[in-house]
């Protein structure tokens, strides 16, 4: 198999109507397209009689309106959020208040890390801040619904509050940005973290489930093989970062421009931040230096 994840980008968002991804399990993608959402945010109904949404998405008018056409009357007893991005949590609200469902998640959005000294989070703006949920989940908590049991799994790295949930019995994982067919998740200091997020990734991989639905793009149909490849193509990015400082690079800026080279401009910002993530693993394990914490203002020299 190959050292890196081979990223499926057909797709058909089919926006205004529910697409069956699994028996008893409806997709509704928001139409919200963007460099980071792909062709729109997923969010899911499962179940028949009794339902649960997962991520019911950004505050779209018309992506509510499919989402109640999906939902069809039914009784919905449980509104599961991943996490708390502007594209994913925000309709949970609304949602709830037609359906008298309850807001399930890890909690309120938070940083991975405390801010430093001046330091401004760029990502301030994509954040969920006003999210609260009305049941704080823990690490491997049973949701029960009806007939369905859903297990809730703390996978922190994209965000620090990120919930991925297993549906048990089906092999199904809504996986939400922790890992997606479409490409690489984002993990952007401060909301970020690269250490959080390969634990979660070694977690994933510990269990032995057979589908994958993320929260943007295409189901993820091996999710073993497909993590695995994930977690080489993040170590051979790290090498990458690590090689090039050792070549003489010493700013964030003249990374990106070499091993980001065939990567959308537009994206450049965010592969930024992600060198900066592999930076403070590099930083934590002792393999760089800096005169301070990682920024990406920063210079940094190989030990």
């Amino acid at each position: 198999m190959s050292q890196s994840p081979e990223f499926k980008l057909e797709f058909d968002p089919a926006h205004g109507r529910a697409v069956e991804v699994a028996p008893g399990v409806l997709r509704v993608t928001a139409n919200n397209p963007g460099p980071f959402t792909f062709h729109g945010t997923n969010s899911y109904v499962a179940g028949s009689d009794n339902l649960v949404v997962i991520d019911p998405g950004p505050p779209d008018t018309a992506h509510l309106e499919t989402l109640l056409q999906a939902i069809n009357g039914r009784p919905v007893s449980h509104i599961l959020v991943t996490h708390t991005h502007v594209d994913h949590s925000p309709l949970s609200r609304r949602l709830a208040e037609l359906t008298g469902a309850p807001i399930l998640a890890e909690g309120l959005h938070r940083p991975a890390r405390e801010l430093h000294l001046g330091e401004i989070n760029p990502l301030d703006a994509s954040a969920d801040t006003d999210f609260v949920p009305d049941r704080v989940l823990v690490d491997g908590e049973r949701i029960e619904a009806g007939n369905m049991v859903f297990e809730a799994m703390f996978t922190p790295g994209h965000t620090a509050n990120h919930m991925a949930f297993a549906l048990e019995g089906t092999g199904i994982v809504f996986s939400g940005d922790h890992v997606m067919a479409w490409a690489t998740s984002i993990v952007a200091p401060p909301d970020g973290s690269m250490v959080q997020y390969m634990a979660s990734l070694e977690k994933m991989l510990a269990r032995t489930d057979s589908m994958y639905l993320p929260g943007h793009g295409g189901p993820v149909v091996k999710p073993t093989e497909f993590v695995r490849a994930l977690r080489a193509h993040r170590r051979m990015r790290e090498t990458a970062i690590l090689s090039r400082i050792r070549s003489g690079d010493r700013y964030i800026g003249d990374i990106v421009k070499v091993i980001y080279r065939d990567t959308d401009p537009r994206l450049h910002g965010a592969a930024a931040l992600s060198v900066l993530a592999h930076l403070e693993d590099l930083l934590q394990s002792g393999r760089v230096t800096t005169d301070g914490p990682a920024a990406l203002d920063a210079e940094y020299t190989p030990v």
